[in-house]
C-alpha cells in the first residue's frame, strides 16, 4: 500500500485549507486529514452490517480534543481524558445533525465518525475543521451518501463579515459566532450566537457561509475524484404499494380525530384507529413470526400516514390544533415560584412548562474550562434536564445525555449577550431549567423562563430575552412557515428552527433543514414571522416580570467588590492562606482574590459584609503622604513611636514629631495601646512610613 498522501487545497479569503487521504488509517472505509495553518484534524469512518430488528440509522459521531494538540497534559488525577467535554459533545451534535438526513432512506447499516485534534495552533478553530473532516471521510468511503459537504465558521469583526475568524476574534470581539454546513445547493445545519445582530445581517451571513461551503465541497469532490472508492450498491426497501393501499383507506378516520384536543387525548384518538387498523390488517395471520413482522409493517405504515394528514391539514390552513400559522400557544408565567430559590419562574406555554431557577454565587463558583484552548473562567452558565415525566413516560435514569446539553448551550447562548458586566454585577450565575412539560419548543421556554428567573433574582439584564421555535412545511407548490412549533410538527416537518433575541435583534439560532434548499426571500419571511413572535412573548413576559428586581433575593450573597494593588495580594492571602480564611471566618463572607488584584466579599449578613469591606480596604490601601489616620501605639523607643495605621501597616512618628515643643521622652506623650492621630508626612523607596503628630494637631487647629 502506497504511504504517499493525495492532497487537494481550497483557497478561502486569506485562508488554506488543506484535506489529505492516504497515509493514516488506510484500514478504515474512509480516513482523512484536515488542515488549517498549525491546526490538524483526523477523521475516519466505518460501516459495517446493520440489523434486522433495527427500525432506526444506527449513526455514531466521536469527536475529541486531545490535549497533546496543545502541548498540554490532561489535569485530574489520572492525567488521560475522560468523559467528552461539553464542547466535544455540541461538536459531534453538529457534525451528526448534518450528515443524518443525507444518508438514503432505509439505510440501516452501523455507521460510525470518528474525530479528533491532532494540532491546534492557537488560531484555527478545530471543531468545524472536524466536521468537514467527517463530511470528507464519509464522502469518499464506499458508504451511500448524497453528495458533498463543507462547513464554516462565520464572525462579525470590526463591523465586517469574517470567513474562520480567529480563536481571538471568537471570543473577543466577534458580534457574531455562526456555524453553517451545507452542500452546493443549500444549507443544512445553522448553529448561532450573536450580539442582538438584526435579521438582515444574519441573512446575509447565511448568504456569505453558502458561498465559503461550495467552494469547500468542492474540494471534498476533487478529493473523492482522486482517492474515493467505489460506493456499495444499496437499493432502498420497496414500499409495500399493497399495504398503503390498504392504509390510505384510514385516512379520513384520521383526519376526524386529528384535531383533538391536547397531546395525549389526540395520541389516543390516534392510536385507536391505528389499533383498528392493526387489527383488520393482521386478521387471519396464524404464524406468530408472520404476525410480529406484519404488525410492525402495519403500524410504520400508519405512522407514516398521520404524518402525511397532519402535513395536509396544516397546507390547508388549520394546524392540529387548531391555530393559525403565525399563532402562539396560550403562555402563562408564574414569577418567584419557589420563593426560597434566588430567582425562579414557572413558564408554561401551551403543553410546554419549564421550572427555571437562578441562583447567584461568588467567583469560587466560576466553572473552570480547560480543554486544547487557553484556560478560562465561565461567570454563568446554564443547565437543562429533560425528565421522562416531562411526557408521561418512563425510562432509565442517567446524566444528561447530548440532547440535553445541546439545549442547555442554545439556552446559554441565547441569554449571554444580555447579561450585566462582570464590574457592575459580580456575582456567578447558574440557571437550572428542569422541563416537566413537553410539547414541542422546550428549549425556547428555557430561555424565556432562564431570563425571567434572571429578573426575578435581581439580575440587571440589558434587555430582555424571548425565544420561538419554528417549522416549515413545503408540498405541491404550497408553502407554511409555522410559529411555535408542536413535537409532532417537529417531526413532520421540513425544517426545525429555533430564534432566540431580544427586541434588538438576534442573540441565538439553530437551524436543522430536511428540504433541498430555503431561498433569502423564505428565510426572510421565517425571521420576520420569528421576530413578530418573539415580541408577543416578550410583552407576555414583561406584563408578569416588568423589570429586573431592585435588589437580589435576601437568601442570595451580598456582593461588594474593589480592587487592591498587586503587591498587596499575597498580604491579604497570608501565609497558607491564613489571613484570608480568618476574615471568612471572622466575618461569615466568602472572600475571592484573582491575579490582577480584584476582591469579591460575598455574605448574606450586610453589616458584617459591610464592615470586612471596610477592613480589607484599610488592609490594602496604599499610604499617601498627607493622608491622616487614627493609629495604635505599638511600640515604643527612645527615638519615637512605632503606630499601626491601617491593618500591618505601621510608621514611626519621631520623638520631635510628638508634639509642639521639646519632649524629653516618648511615654511623657504616649504610651503602647494609646489612639493617636496623624498625618504622614514620607514615604520612601523602600515603602517605609513616617508620620507626625504634631502636623495633624496643627490641622485640628485649623
Amino acid at each position: 500500500m502506497s504511504m504517499t498522501p493525495t492532497k487537494v487545497e481550497c483557497q478561502l479569503g486569506d485562508k488554506t485549507l488543506t484535506i489529505e487521504t492516504g497515509q493514516v488509517a488506510r484500514q478504515a472505509h474512509g480516513s482523512v486529514i484536515v488542515t488549517m495553518g498549525e491546526t490538524k484534524v483526523f477523521a475516519a469512518v466505518c460501516t459495517d452490517k446493520g440489523r434486522d430488528d433495527l427500525d432506526f440509522f444506527p449513526l455514531t459521531v466521536d469527536y475529541r480534543e486531545k490535549t497533546e494538540s496543545a502541548g498540554k497534559i490532561p489535569g485530574g488525577f489520572f492525567k488521560r481524558e475522560g468523559r467528552p467535554t461539553t464542547k466535544e459533545i455540541l461538536t459531534m451534535r453538529m457534525i451528526d445533525r448534518s450528515i443524518r438526513p443525507l444518508f438514503p432512506d432505509g439505510f440501516r447499516q452501523e455507521v460510525q465518525v470518528m474525530t479528533h485534534v491532532l494540532s491546534f495552533d492557537g488560531e484555527h478553530a478545530s471543531d468545524v475543521l472536524a466536521m468537514i473532516g467527517g463530511f470528507a471521510a464519509v464522502h469518499i468511503s464506499q458508504i451511500p451518501f448524497a453528495c458533498a459537504m463543507g462547513a464554516v465558521r462565520i464572525g462579525h469583526v470590526d463591523g465586517e463579515l469574517v470567513a474562520f475568524p480567529a480563536v481571538a476574534d471568537q471570543r473577543g470581539s466577534s458580534r457574531l459566532d455562526l456555524v453553517v454546513a451545507g452542500h452546493d445547493k443549500a444549507v443544512a445545519m445553522v448553529e448561532a450566537s450573536a450580539k442582538e445582530l438584526p435579521e438582515a445581517e444574519m441573512i446575509d451571513a447565511l448568504e456569505l457561509a453558502h458561498d465559503t461551503i461550495r467552494k469547500i465541497c468542492g474540494a471534498v469532490d476533487e478529493l473523492r475524484e482522486k482517492a474515493g472508492k467505489p460506493k456499495m450498491e444499496f437499493t432502498a426497501p420497496q414500499g409495500d404499494a399493497e399495504l398503503e393501499a390498504a392504509i390510505g383507506a384510514y385516512r379520513a378516520r384520521v383526519k376526524e380525530v386529528i384535531y383533538t384536543q391536547g397531546k395525549h387525548e389526540r395520541d389516543a384518538a390516534v392510536g385507536a384507529v391505528r389499533n383498528v387498523a392493526v387489527a383488520d390488517l393482521t386478521a387471519g395471520i396464524e404464524d406468530s413470526a408472520e404476525l410480529k413482522a406484519r404488525t410492525k409493517a402495519v403500524k410504520e405504515a400508519f405512522y407514516s400516514l398521520k404524518g402525511s394528514v397532519e402535513r395536509e391539514c396544516i397546507l390547508d390552513g388549520k394546524r392540529v390544533d387548531g391555530r393559525a400559522h403565525d399563532e402562539i400557544r396560550e403562555i402563562t408565567i408564574v414569577p418567584n415560584f419557589v420563593p426560597r430559590q434566588h430567582g425562579s419562574v414557572l413558564f408554561t406555554r401551551g403543553e410546554t412548562q419549564a421550572l427555571v431557577s437562578t441562583t447567584l454565587g461568588t467567583r469560587d463558583d466560576e466553572a473552570i474550562i480547560d480543554g486544547i484552548e487557553e484556560e478560562y473562567r465561565k461567570s454563568f452558565y446554564l443547565h437543562y434536564n429533560f425528565p421522562a415525566y416531562s411526557v408521561g413516560e418512563c425510562r432509565r435514569l442517567m446524566g444528561p445525555g447530548r440532547r440535553e446539553i445541546g439545549h442547555g448551550m442554545l439556552a446559554e447562548r441565547a441569554l449571554q449577550a444580555v447579561l450585566p458586566s462582570k464590574e457592575a454585577f459580580p456575582y456567578t450565575i447558574r440557571i437550572v431549567s428542569d422541563i416537566t412539560e413537553s410539547n414541542g419548543s422546550s428549549s425556547m421556554a428555557s430561555v424565556c423562563g432562564g431570563c425571567l428567573s434572571m429578573m426575578v433574582g435581581g439580575v440587571p439584564l440589558t434587555q430582555p430575552v424571548a425565544g420561538i421555535a419554528m417549522g416549515l412545511v413545503q408540498e405541491g407548490g404550497k408553502t407554511a412557515i409555522l410559529s411555535d412549533i408542536l413535537g409532532s410538527e417537529d417531526h413532520t416537518g421540513d425544517m426545525d428552527f429555533k430564534v432566540a433575541g431580544s427586541g434588538l435583534g438576534i442573540t441565538a439560532l439553530q437551524m436543522d433543514i430536511k428540504v433541498d434548499g430555503v431561498s433569502r426571500e423564505l428565510l426572510t419571511s421565517a425571521l420576520q414571522q420569528a421576530r413578530e413572535g418573539r415580541i408577543h412573548i416578550l410583552k407576555k413576559m414583561l406584563a408578569a416580570v416588568p423589570a429586573p428586581s431592585d435588589d437580589v433575593s435576601k437568601h442570595a450573597p451580598r456582593m461588594e467588590s474593589l480592587n487592591i494593588p498587586q503587591e498587596r495580594i499575597g498580604f491579604l492571602i497570608g501565609p497558607g492562606g491564613r489571613t484570608i480564611k480568618g476574615l471568612e471566618a471572622d466575618y461569615g463572607v466568602r472572600v475571592a482574590v484573582s491575579e490582577d488584584g480584584h476582591v469579591t466579599i460575598a455574605g448574606v449578613d450586610r453589616e458584617k459584609l459591610a464592615t470586612c469591606y471596610k477592613h480589607v480596604q484599610a488592609m490594602c490601601e496604599t499610604p499617601k503622604i498627607g493622608s491622616r489616620y487614627s493609629g495604635t501605639v505599638r511600640s515604643v523607643k527612645d527615638f519615637g513611636a512605632f503606630i499601626e495605621i491601617l491593618p500591618g501597616v505601621e510608621g514611626m512618628c519621631h520623638i520631635s514629631e510628638l508634639a509642639e515643643g521639646y519632649v524629653e521622652k516618648v511615654t511623657d506623650v504616649v504610651n503602647v495601646g494609646d489612639e493617636l492621630e496623624v498625618v504622614i508626612i514620607n514615604v520612601d523607596d523602600r515603602g517605609k512610613v513616617k508620620l507626625s503628630h504634631k502636623q495633624a494637631l496643627e490641622t485640628s487647629v485649623d
